[in-house]
């Protein structure tokens, strides 16, 4: 491989085909002078082409389709030209240079075109380089033939996104990033919208896994349902107000009806229904309560039995090794979807910030279905620093607001092939709109980009890890299940 040309902080690489260089691949380039070393990735390839090449090649099928004799080659000129032909010409962007076996920002020189050695750099090397380290490793997939690993560290405080298009391994993904953080003792909250993360409780052959005993399945309306006073004032506030659109009229006489039931100690769903058609107010106030008490009662998620009511800090007690929570959403309806991620959001907020139960990871499936802008960012920008840490899950990168992608810190990006999801990520992340784009676009599937702060900003393409547990929530198809006898 050779240099042939740069323009700004790009490189173009002239390679022959026996270098085996792939999108996304990094590679080291040696000045043998200055003894320097410059870091780039390649994140583009094409012929190379010149007029005179173009020309040669009609010539010779031209000449190929019109006789039927060998020509006599003794010099072998034709292999040459071939060769010559099947010369590719590869785009990479410089990413550092090398300084005292250290990545340096210091990318201002340029290597020289004809006493530099052009070599692929091992993502083991690569990590050597950026000082990749942690006590809790997490395995997730390789890159040729070496094993890639992040650190629990890497998602520790950090605000995550897995995208990508339908079928692309998000979900996969995602599974082996919880169940890994469970073994090293982290407590984890599933938002799942289509009940397939109860399999990571089990191994594929059928067998239990590594984390049987620490996933506890929650239903809203049957094994995850609350008291209201465990729910307190603040998270049924969230709940009228972003979930059930209630108007604030309305919620200034909801709360005297229930700061008066509450100095009777009397706070419950059935003496709450009592009170609101018993209140002296106006009838439209009154109509708007009714509807949203309805709302309330049928959404079953509170309960007047205390027995019978979950309490998050007790189920973190009992599990004090790891636990992951999975709140199955498969079944509820779309209001009832949006009450049960408001409500468990606050409570989780409110028992964060009395320091009643340590930080918790979110994974939010399907997340563009139940975010609201306003309480997500507000989540994402004041709660973290007390210990939530989000992960969204989505096909749908543009129902993400700007302001949550700002703040992001780690992108696990699989295949799009839209122009505008590309632009929307390639407009908030660390990494240029031409890697993005070109790498992306022609990811196979369970392929995926990494960007972020858990590869120290260096994007790195990894073909993500067969999943050990059970891979729930495939698509289920009409015509798979009966072949004709032949």
């Amino acid at each position: 491989m050779r240099i042939v040309g740069k323009e700004g902080n790009e490189l173009v690489i002239l390679a022959i085909t026996e270098d085996s260089v792939e999108k996304g691949d990094y590679l080291s380039i040696l000045d043998t002078k200055s003894k320097r070393h410059l870091v780039i990735q390649v994140y583009d390839e094409e012929y190379l082409n010149i007029p005179s090449m173009i020309q040669d090649i009609v010539k010779d099928e031209v000449v190929r389709a019109s006789s039927i004799e060998d020509v006599h080659d003794p010099l072998n000129i034709s292999n040459l030209s071939m060769m010559v032909r099947d010369a590719r010409l590869f785009k990479c962007k410089i990413r550092a240079s090398i300084d005292n076996g250290k990545l340096s920002s210091d990318v201002s020189w340029l290597p020289s075109r004809v006493d530099s050695k052009i070599t692929k750099l091992k993502i083991s090397e690569l990590d050597k380089l950026l000082g990749r380290e942690g006590v809790f490793p997490i395995a997730i997939g390789q890159n040729g033939n070496e094993q890639f690993r992040l650190y629990a560290e890497d998602l520790d405080g950090q605000l995550n996104i897995i995208t990508g298009k339908k079928g692309s391994g998000k979900s996969h993904l995602a599974k082996t990033l919880i169940k890994k953080l469970v073994e090293h003792g982290a407590f984890v909250i599933v938002f799942d919208l289509n009940n397939e993360y109860g399999g990571i409780a089990w191994n594929r052959d059928g067998t239990p896994s590594t984390i049987n005993d620490r996933v506890i399945m929650l239903e809203p309306g049957s094994s995850l349902r609350f008291t209201l006073e465990y729910a307190g004032k603040n998270a049924i506030a969230n709940m009228l107000k972003h979930a059930l659109d209630m108007p604030a009229a309305s919620m200034r006489e909801f709360f005297r009806i229930w700061d008066w039931l509450n100095t009777r100690n009397s706070l419950g769903i059935e003496k709450l229904s009592n009170a609101i058609t018993t209140w002296d107010i106006n009838e439209l106030v009154r109509d708007a309560l009714v509807s949203r008490l309805y709302s309330i009662q049928n959404s079953r998620l509170f309960i007047d039995e205390h027995k019978k009511a979950c309490r998050f800090e007790e189920m973190i007690k009992e599990n004090k090794q790891g636990v992951a929570l999975i709140i199955g959403m498969g079944k509820t309806s779309p209001v009832v979807r949006r009450m049960t991620v408001e409500l468990v959001l606050s409570k989780l907020v409110e028992l964060l910030e009395h320091g009643t139960i340590p930080p918790i990871f979110i994974f939010a499936e399907e997340a563009h279905l139940y975010v609201r802008e306003t309480y997500w960012e507000d989540i994402i920008t004041r709660m973290r620093h007390f210990g939530v840490y989000t992960t969204f899950i989505t096909n749908q990168p543009d129902a993400i607001s700007e302001g949550i992608y700002r703040q992001v810190d780690n992108i696990f990006l699989f295949n799009f092939a839209n122009d505008l999801d590309l632009e929307r990520i390639a407009r908030v992340s660390i990494a240029d709109t031409d890697t993005i784009k070109s790498i992306v676009r022609t990811l196979p599937q369970k392929y995926c980009l990494l960007i972020g702060n858990m590869v120290h900003d260096l994007p790195i393409v990894i073909r993500t890890a067969e999943a050990e547990v059970l891979t729930l929530g495939e698509t289920r198809r009409f015509f798979k299940i009966k072949v004709p006898n032949r």
